[in-house]
């Protein structure tokens, strides 16, 4: 008898009926942004159009022997051998628009603020969010929810590779740690690699004021989910933005593939830990797209046509190994927010934010 009251009283406690309710596996969510990298790219690899370009390559002929294949799957496959070895086969690839599988912004501003806004927040907020100054973000995010419940308190962390992450997750409300910039690792317990990390960062500060190299981010980052074991992290890859910016192509491509390598060495690591193998979900996408011409593709905004296309990607416990979705249809990255929510078997909160997709959480 003592033991059913025992029981009762246990489930009547806040969240304990959530938990009884919870249908779903994945315990953990780790979410990744590449800034700005082309749907064009990851489903068709290197463009034909620029891959040999002496005006957007340093070196004529250094992409092909390593990029370059007249099949364009073998193009993805050689540029992206993670997303089309193992997502491809175990998890899902939105945005294909061949297939007529739209992935967009909902938001029209296409550029960095609003798209990380969109995606985190899960709704555009065009009149408020229409620049990319650092302005705190007066919308809550999905971190920020999560942050404030018991279960989830201390267990969200942040890494980015451009500077107004803090804002844009509004650090100093939300409580949820934001790394981005050219932030250090900080405390009195650094391992060896942040003390290395720390060190190399203030000696190489890269092409860009703003936005610190993306070795930075991915080894802060690792050595974060290593040591505080986050039930949920951010970790938003800057280079791909920034080099097409400048008409590098090269540097693109270079930056698009070490991002694959490194999001496989996340995935590897948490299908080896017992704490997160089969418990956790890893959603990839983009804030923006970009133009697709030779002058173009090194911008996006309101002004360039094709500058809200763009994609995304899951893999996890709960998301059928559907590989690329050939099924028409439009999504938008404004769905990932409450998509995330359910995957944690939860109602988000904000009836502002997106639809779940469906397809993705079995």
């Amino acid at each position: 008898m003592r033991k059913i009251v025992f029981l009762v009283l246990i489930m009547s406690l806040p969240g304990m009926d959530l938990l009884a309710q919870k249908t779903t596996q994945t315990e953990n969510i780790i979410l990744i942004t590449f800034d700005g990298l082309r749907w064009q790219e990851l489903f068709k690899g290197a463009d034909s159009l620029m891959v040999d370009d002496t005006g957007l390559i340093d070196t004529p002929g250094s992409l092909l022997a390593d990029y370059w294949h007249s099949d364009p799957k073998k193009r993805r496959e050689m540029l992206f051998p993670f997303f089309w070895g193992t997502i491809a086969t175990e998890g899902q690839l939105y945005g294909n628009r061949h297939f007529g599988n739209k992935v967009d912004n909902s938001n029209k501003m296409w550029f960095s603020y609003p798209g990380y806004n969109e995606v985190l927040s899960g709704f555009a907020d065009d009149d408020r969010i229409n620049s990319n100054s650092k302005i705190n973000n007066p919308n809550v995010t999905f971190l920020e929810y999560l942050n404030q419940m018991p279960e989830y308190n201390g267990k969200v962390m942040a890494f980015g590779s451009w500077d107004v992450f803090p804002y844009i997750i509004h650090e100093e409300r939300s409580g949820v740690p934001v790394n981005a910039g050219f932030d250090l690792a900080e405390g009195d317990d650094l391992t060896d690699v942040e003390r290395t990390v720390n060190r190399i960062q203030q000696e190489i500060r890269g092409p860009w004021g703003g936005v610190r190299l993306d070795p930075f981010t991915h080894h802060f980052a690792m050595e974060g989910l290593k040591k505080h074991r986050p039930k949920v992290m951010y970790i938003s890859y800057g280079e791909t933005d920034d080099w097409a910016h400048g008409g590098k192509y090269d540097q693109y491509i270079w930056s698009a593939h070490q991002t694959d390598a490194y999001i496989k060495e996340i995935w590897d690591w948490v299908q080896s830990d017992p704490e997160y193998k089969d418990k956790t979900t890893l959603i990839i996408t983009t804030d923006h797209g970009r133009g697709i011409t030779k002058t173009s593709w090194k911008s996006h905004g309101a002004s360039v046509p094709e500058g809200g296309e763009i994609w995304m990607m899951a893999i996890g416990p709960d998301t059928p190994a559907s590989g690329e979705m050939k099924i028409e249809g439009q999504w938008h990255s404004a769905q990932v927010a409450r998509t995330i929510f359910k995957l944690l078997g939860m109602e988000y909160p904000d009836p502002k934010a997106g639809e779940v997709i469906e397809d993705m959480v079995r």
